[in-house]
């Protein structure tokens, strides 16, 4: 796995650890601290061990820990938007005005900055050959009027400060989200331990595939925002900026510059439940025995202005008048914003956050086979709609169907014991009055039909806020952090779980706890209707899984190979956590158009892949009589 979101690095579940820091010994929250110091440049750490702070000056490690600790805290999770926009410089904009103008108007003006069509009242006359002067008659004249306008939201789950992506590798231009994906695959790339061209190498190219996008594309003004609004603020359109914008440019930009995959690739989109459908495709692809290997992911960027004022008129966001009215302030502090997020305690809208996550998946022999390191195991991703709906955005009943398959799945693999008391809920909890009445009632009629008590429930979005198509990538990087330091995240906003939560069969916690869990139940409920729930199944599970399948002197053998990956898995973190990060962005490498191509009629052979590609194909629909005379 591997990514970024407001805790920091996914690899090594550095992020995790930033969601439980209090829980954790005291060595596990000084190397926490000290790598998200180094990722916010506050830092920098040598091979040797020796650590310099921002200025160069040599400290040692306890004393950097001792220097940062404060600002490492209050500028990782949610806190105040930092960009100077939200707060004293105000977000441009224009209004509207019509001048009425008692004697006429007189101006000059750059002759390559006045439009070409213009009233045929206006007299103009070229004063040189770059100026022009320009006389409006009296009379009425309508304008627009620049203007900052005061942000009605400033609380979002951001990237940890000082950490910029598109600064590890030669980004031109690249909008947010893509630069977050190629961090993102990479790290996972990293974490994983293993080497991708050999294992590349290995495989059919059509054995790989890229699964990944995001909910809302890339608005920010690299993509899709800066192309809508080019017009209208007089700024000139870019050629990348339209094809850069898409929803599936994640996948695109891994498989262009990440991996050099040929395989199957695209982008499933669910509003909020984007990772999920993402994953349920990587997973059936898996099954279906179509791949080997499927890399999963989403990017969002979506901290900007249009987009925070888009879900702020539709009532989603918690804005400050809204905070202040929930906690009767007149003034909201730092603090107020940092615990914006409630999720099932008395709330107001969601908070937008960044992020992006990547999972690898493979198919367990080959895994065995390369010795991978299994962080754990996906059985099955589930997706429902809602059916009939008044308000496209409202929530519907997909999610019992979600939710009530997935807990059957855990109990025909583990059993009614596991599923009831060695299990837990990786709620979608984005914070909304509406969100936690229906995503507790459907935990509450799944726990009574499946004879559940005390079912524990995590809500993360309560410290990385809401990433959209992202969040499920949260949860799961999230439950994964959990089954390697058996600990259940607190919701740390819960100060009391409000009067209409249906909380009887559930346990929501504020502190942080211990919990050995054998299965987590990733939950996601989308805008329009998109439903998915996922079931994750721990290491431990997985590997009994793998001896009853493949014996125990197989599964040893995969255990000695694994040796060497994690070897070079703790190399990489390590050297992550000091600070070196090397993106993986291979722009125009092994270029191929066709003609290089040698073809067959049973394979494909590519230049730079080891193996060809088989053209060989399933035919289950039988052949007719005649086809051989054809």
């Amino acid at each position: 796995m591997g990514g970024v979101n407001p805790a920091g690095r996914t690899s090594g579940h550095q992020a995790f650890r930033r969601t439980v820091l209090d829980a954790l010994p005291e060595d596990d929250q000084a190397r926490t601290l000290l790598g998200l110091a180094a990722m916010m440049r506050l830092a920098s750490g040598q091979e040797d061990g020796s650590w310099k702070d921002a200025t160069g000056q040599p400290l040692d490690a306890a004393a950097i820990v001792e220097q940062t600790r404060q600002q490492v805290l209050d500028h990782t999770l949610i806190r105040r938007i930092e960009d100077p926009r939200f707060n004293d410089e105000g977000l441009p904009a224009n209004r509207r005005a019509s001048l009425e103008l008692d004697t006429p108007l007189t101006f000059r003006i750059r002759r390559r900055q006045l439009p070409d069509d213009l009233p045929p009242t206006w007299q103009v006359r070229d004063l040189d050959r770059h100026t022009r002067e320009v006389t409006v008659p009296a009379g009425n004249m309508d304008v627009m009027l620049p203007e900052t306008r005061s942000a009605q939201v400033r609380t979002a789950g951001q990237l940890p400060s000082g950490f910029e992506p598109s600064k590890l590798y030669h980004s031109v231009h690249h909008p947010r989200g893509l630069s977050m994906a190629i961090f993102a695959a990479s790290d996972c790339l990293g974490d994983s331990g293993l080497s991708w061209d050999q294992l590349r190498d290995r495989l059919d190219p059509d054995a790989v595939a890229v699964y990944a996008g995001n909910s809302i594309g890339q608005l920010d003004d690299e993509g899709w925002g800066g192309l809508l609004k080019s017009f209208v603020s007089g700024n000139r359109a870019t050629s990348k900026q339209m094809p850069l914008g898409y929803s599936q440019m994640p996948a695109d930009f891994l498989n262009a510059y990440v991996l050099g995959s040929v395989g199957g690739t695209g982008a499933a989109l669910g509003a909020c439940a984007s990772f999920l459908y993402n994953l349920r495709l990587g997973v059936d692809d898996i099954q279906a025995g179509r791949r080997r290997v499927v890399m999963v992911g989403t990017a969002d960027a979506p901290v900007t202005p249009e987009i925070i004022e888009g879900f702020r008129a539709m009532g989603a966001l918690a804005d400050d008048d809204s905070l202040k009215a929930l906690d009767a302030l007149s003034l909201l502090t730092d603090a107020d914003y940092q615990r914006a997020c409630r999720p099932f305690a008395r709330n107001c809208g969601f908070t937008i956050a960044e992020s992006s996550q990547f999972v690898m998946l493979m198919d367990d022999s080959l895994a065995m086979e390369v010795g991978a390191e299994i962080l754990g195991s996906v059985p099955g991703v589930f997706v429902n709609a809602d059916g009939w709906k008044r308000s496209i955005s409202a929530p519907g009943i997909g999610n019992y169907i979600t939710l009530g398959k997935a807990a059957s799945l855990v109990r025909e693999i583990l059993g009614e014991e596991a599923l009831r008391g060695r299990t837990f809920l990786h709620a979608h909890g984005t914070s909304t009055p509406k969100n936690r009445v229906t995503e507790s009632h459907v935990f509450d009629m799944v726990a009574r039909a499946y004879g559940i008590h005390d079912w524990p429930v995590v809500a993360v979005k309560a410290y990385l806020g809401h990433s959209q198509g992202s969040s499920a990538g949260d949860q799961i990087t999230s439950a994964l952090g959990s089954f390697a330091h058996g600990l259940l995240p607190g919701i740390s906003t819960l100060d009391a779980v409000a009067d209409d939560v249906h909380a009887e069969r559930l346990v929501l916690s504020r502190e942080t706890r211990p919990f050995t869990a054998d299965a987590a139940l990733i939950n996601a409920k989308g805008f329009g209707g998109n439903n998915a729930t996922g079931v994750l199944l721990s290491p431990a599970v997985t590997e009994r899984l793998l001896t009853a399948r493949h014996g125990e002197t197989a599964v040893a053998a995969w255990q000695d190979r694994r040796e060497a990956t994690r070897e070079a898995a703790a190399d990489y973190r390590h050297r992550a956590d000091l600070g070196q990060f090397t993106a993986r962005y291979r722009f125009g490498e092994g270029v191929l158009e066709g003609p290089e191509l040698t073809m067959s009629d049973e394979q494909l052979q590519i230049p730079g892949y080891a193996r060809p590609v088989s053209l060989a194909v399933d035919n289950p629909y039988g052949r007719l009589p005649d086809a051989d005379t054809r």
